[in-house]
């Protein structure tokens, strides 16, 4: 039993060592980092050129194409190279960083998702009192506080995760360094990292509770509009919105709350890709490339790239 050091490699196992599969998972893996690369770079360029967009709502989206950016980039793009070229280590200081800003991007979007919701409870059952309070300076606070959040929360989990030695086998069975599978490495039981556990999932369980009780405001509100367009498109966009925060969060608590098999499943392997790829890749879909200011957007620098080629 030789416990982990500072110098120590993991194994990322990763779905599969059959050699065929990894190299479709790597292609089927790049598909998807490259559409949710294009679609939050192409969110963040248009809300940043177009003056339109320069309100509350899409500052946030703004804020959100930012994370899922991150949030993709920091297992993905790995994932992708150790399939590719069959080799699966990556390093302690490595592993601990892929932590860090998983925990640092998820709390804050988790906590950004719950700001939106406000934002949209605010816009459509007071819209009289929309300018007084979603001020800029509320917007940057509240952005602030979630980036803050997730910040906070990282440190502890770094902390907790690795103040307890690791010794045994460095497999760690995911694409990923997730704490659950290094949870299993621990030489001892760490009941540190599953009080921060607990209370993570008590404050997002917190957050996806102020989101529903949101959205059913927005519901009663929207069923009293007498234009059906109007119903029909705040349906539209708040439901995909709903469903996306529901198997964000619900494939989250299950991976967290459930007791960790010596092996895992493909099954367990699939929810951690529902709470880490699945949301940056649709987010940007969801909330902002079927609204209608966008498209409007995504014409005008068209128009404007297409005066400037002549």
């Amino acid at each position: 039993m030789n416990n982990f050091t500072s110098g120590s490699t993991f194994f990322l196992m990763g779905f599969t060592d059959i050699r065929e599969i990894q190299i479709l998972h790597a292609v089927f893996f790049l598909l998807i980092y490259l559409a949710a690369l294009f679609g939050n770079l192409l969110i963040i360029t248009l809300i940043t050129k177009d003056r339109c967009l320069h309100t509350p709502m899409y500052f946030f989206l703004k804020n959100l194409s930012f994370l899922d950016l991150c949030l993709i980039s920091i297992t993905v793009p790995k994932s992708i190279m150790n399939s590719l070229m069959n080799h699966n280590s990556i390093s302690f200081f490595g592993c601990v960083s892929q932590v860090f800003f998983f925990f640092l991007l998820a709390t804050t979007e988790v906590a950004l998702l719950t700001v939106m919701s406000y934002n949209r409870y605010v816009a459509i059952c007071h819209p009289l009192r929309y300018d007084v309070i979603m001020s800029h300076r509320s917007c940057v606070e509240m952005a602030a506080s979630s980036w803050l959040s997730g910040g906070l929360n990282a440190i502890l989990h770094i902390a907790s995760t690795f103040s307890i030695p690791m010794c045994g086998s460095p497999e760690v069975h995911q694409f990923f360094c997730d704490v659950p599978q290094l949870l299993s490495l621990t030489c001892s039981f760490n009941m540190g990292e599953l009080v921060v556990i607990g209370i993570s999932l008590v404050l997002d369980f917190g957050c996806f509770v102020f989101i529903a009780i949101s959205y059913i405001h927005i519901f009663s509100t929207v069923l009293k509009l007498s234009s059906r367009e109007s119903r029909s498109k705040a349906f539209s966009t708040c439901l995909p919105h709903l469903l996306v925060v529901t198997l964000f969060l619900s494939s989250g608590f299950f991976a967290y709350l459930h007791s960790l098999p010596k092996s895992p499943s493909l099954l367990d392997l699939l929810i951690s890709v529902f709470y880490t790829v699945v949301p940056p890749t649709m987010n940007p879909l969801i909330y902002s490339l079927r609204n209608k200011d966008m498209k409007i957007a995504l014409g005008k620098l068209r128009k404007a790239r297409y005066f400037q080629s002549n």
